[in-house]
Order: structure tokens, then sequence, then C-alpha cells
């Protein structure tokens, strides 16, 4: 409720900046957003390790953490020992049937069995493999939710990545800007402290439109229709989640 809120305010703020005469003005209030990639096991397990701390710059294939792997451990070693017994026997039914004195069904049911067991066996290598859990992607560490000696279930996210093409920027703008935006346009960002030359490039606008204050729609009231637009910055180190910024478009082109 609190984030949608925030919108709505935004949204209202985003409608203020309209000049009195209806001409829209090119200057409207946004924030930074992010998509964050969210890491964690793929079967539950206690956390054994855990190789990175909030703010950690992570590069792709970074060793993030483990998770403990006995049981997995123990499903290989198992595994093993059936792949032997089953190479063992499939060479057995090779040499009785070369010499006639077995058969071919014999033979063909010793080479299933031992097809069988090796699968089983690469799937415990891969279970035993993946409980070392390593970066998808080059990035910031954002969150650490779970420490070392803590039990995670499966899929539950251990650590929170923020890569930086993943930050954008989101503001809204009244209905009759729409036909003066178009995807890949470039506009200009502001906020404190920030350096004076940031840009972005719209990557998504909204097709459905949202009232803000909820109103009963009306010809007269068109103008508080505002749609969600996003773009993607220039240079998203300079950025940081959650700041507001203000958002400049480009005038529009004379036809």
């Amino acid at each position: 409720m609190k984030a949608y809120a925030a919108r709505l305010a935004l949204a209202a703020m985003a409608l203020a900046l309209a000049a009195c005469d209806g001409t829209p003005n090119l200057t409207y209030q946004g924030w930074i957003e992010a998509d964050l990639i969210f890491v964690g096991p793929d079967e539950a397990g206690r956390v054994e390790t855990l190789s990175v701390r909030e703010g950690d710059p992570v590069a792709a294939g970074a060793p993030l953490f483990t998770i403990d792997a006995e049981l997995q451990q123990a499903d290989v070693s198992q595994n093993t020992a059936t792949v032997t017994n089953a190479r063992q026997s499939f060479a057995r039914a090779e040499l009785l049937l070369k010499s006639k004195a077995g058969t071919q069904k014999a033979h063909d049911d010793a080479q299933q069995v031992l097809r069988e067991a090796e699968a089983r066996l690469n799937s415990a290598q891969t279970r035993l493999t993946r409980r070392r859990v390593f970066s998808p992607a080059a990035g910031v560490v954002q969150q650490v939710y779970y420490r070392p000696g803590e039990t995670v279930i499966a899929g539950r996210p251990v650590v929170a990545l923020l890569p930086p093409g993943n930050i954008k920027v989101r503001f809204f703008v009244p209905e009759a800007m729409l036909p003066k935006i178009a995807l890949g346009d470039v506009i200009k960002l502001h906020c404190d402290g920030c350096a004076g030359d940031l840009g972005a490039r719209i990557s998504f606008i909204a097709r459905s439109a949202e009232f803000t204050p909820p109103v009963i729609y009306s010809l007269e009231e068109r103008s508080k229709l505002v749609f969600l637009v996003e773009a993607r910055p220039e240079r998203p180190d300079a950025l940081r989640v959650g700041q507001p910024v203000s958002v400049v478009l480009a005038p529009a082109k004379a036809p």
C-alpha cells in the first residue's frame, strides 16, 4: 500500500507540473527503481559459506555461497557404486553373448540397467555441483538474506544482486504528452548531488492509464489520466535505488 501511495503521489506531482494554460510541461518528477536478481539454492539446505557482503561488486561466475552437501555426496557415492556394478554386469553379458553362452535379451537388459545407473549418477553429480552457487551476472550485492548456519528452503533467495543494466527511471506523464514521446527518446535527469549530464533512453510506455487521485472518468477529468514511463540510464552507476529525480523531456519537434 505504501508503494502504491508513493506512485500516486508522484503521479500527482507530475500533473501539478502541467502549465496552467493546458500545455504540458517538459519536466516531471520520477524515481529510481531496479530489477534485482534473486539467487537461491535449487534444494533446501544449510548455508555453509558466504563469500560476499552487502555492497560487494561481483563478476559473473564469482562464488556467492555454498549449501551443505552431505546428502548429495552420499547420493553420488551410492550411485557410483551402482554404476560400477552395472558396468561389471554388462561386461559379463557382452562376454557371454560373444561366446554364444548368453542371449541378446540379457545383453540388452544389462545395457539398459547400465544406462539408467549412469543417468542417475549424472543427476546426483549435478545436484552436488549446484550446492556451490555462483553469480549469474556481474553486479553489486544489494542484500544478503541468510547467513552461514541458517537453513534456507528451495528457491528462497540467499543473495540479491543488482546488475548495472537493471536500473531504471520511472515517472508519469499526462495523456497529452503521449504523442510527444516514443521508445528510444533521450531524456535528461537531475537530482541532488548528481552530475549535470545524466541521460536515459525511454524503454517502456504503459498502454493503460492510471487515475490519480481516483476520479470518475469524464471529458472534464481527462487531464488526470497519467501513463507510466520507464527509461534506462546511460550512467546507472551514478544513481541509487529509491533516489528521486527530475525528468526533463526533449521539446517536441516542429511538424
